[in-house]
């Protein structure tokens, strides 16, 4: 007999400036899977599906995307105030107190670490799949200037031409240092067959909602939340609540460089998710096992 998918509860929520779509499945603590890069809550729904009879599973859609809505026309986005809107997210499902869980990967692992930064009281556990916090690399500039001319590609030539350059920039995945991988934690688990049977990762409709928020966030996010700065001494008085996570095929990509570094100066060991930058949407029942074992579940 075919199990029926979780019942989804929707909901909005008004934020300072915004108001914002949000999804709830399950039950159990709450764990809020945080949308990266021009990503919206459909991202998620495959490794929701696949979470939700252990957690409380709430995912949105950003401030300036999809179905959330902005109260002024977009502009350069703030890591601190897309931080704020996850925890008014959690003070909405979590109304007694309790820490939530968050996972976040690519962009939403910055505000990740701003919301552990500024907010470890409500978080029990925060797990950073690769930010792209470029300023602690001893290469930055080189980085920033990255990130710019990606930027610049989409206005003169568009999205793929965009793509390209973000490709090319962030480098093939060369294997890291022994001394990297010395310091890396692998969760074994069972990767996603090629080609299984299963609901593809991303539906057709979210994929188009995404495609949409491309620009958006090649305009006004890429820049601003990749010259994020973390607050190391904020993160290193509640370093034992996050879990610095790189793909096991990321390498050395100039996506996966900084969590190294980061994880290397809080002390913490580096564990490696399946796949690469992308690995949820490569393997999200993979993914699923690797969030069961280091949030406990």
């Amino acid at each position: 007999m075919t199990e029926q998918p979780t019942k989804v509860r929707t909901g909005t929520l008004e934020v300072t400036g915004a108001t914002l779509h949000y999804e709830v499945r399950g039950s159990g603590p709450v764990l809020v899977l945080m949308p990266g890069g021009s990503a919206d809550a459909g991202l998620y729904d495959v490794l929701a599906e696949e979470l939700a009879d252990a957690w409380t599973v709430v995912s949105y859609d950003p401030r300036c995307y999809s179905r959330s809505r902005l109260d002024a026309p977009v502009a350069d986005q703030r890591v601190e105030d897309h931080s704020e809107d996850v925890h008014l997210l959690i003070e909405e499902v979590c109304p007694d107190g309790e820490r939530a869980s968050v996972f976040g990967t690519s962009a939403s692992a910055v505000v990740a670490l701003d919301l552990l930064g500024r907010h470890p009281e409500r978080l029990d556990r925060v797990v950073a799949h690769e930010p792209p916090v470029v300023d602690v690399l001893p290469d930055a500039e080189a980085a920033h200037a990255l990130f710019a001319e990606v930027r610049a590609a989409f206005r003169r030539d568009g999205a793929e031409a965009a793509a390209a350059t973000m490709s090319a920039g962030i480098g093939d995945p060369e294997p890291p240092t022994p001394e990297e991988t010395s310091r890396t934690t692998r969760q074994d688990g069972p990767q996603d067959a090629p080609g299984a049977a299963g609901p593809p990762p991303i539906g057709p409709e979210a994929l188009a909602r995404m495609q949409a928020n491309f620009p958006v966030f090649v305009e006004h996010l890429l820049c601003p939340f990749t010259a994020y700065v973390p607050d190391e001494a904020a993160l290193a008085a509640v370093s034992d609540r996050l879990v610095p996570a790189v793909g096991e095929n990321s390498g050395r990509q100039l996506t996966a460089r900084p969590v190294r570094v980061l994880a290397e100066r809080l002390g913490r060991e580096l564990v490696a998710f399946p796949g690469g930058h992308v690995g949820v949407v490569e393997h999200p029942a993979a993914f699923a096992v690797m969030l069961r074992k280091v949030l406990g579940g």
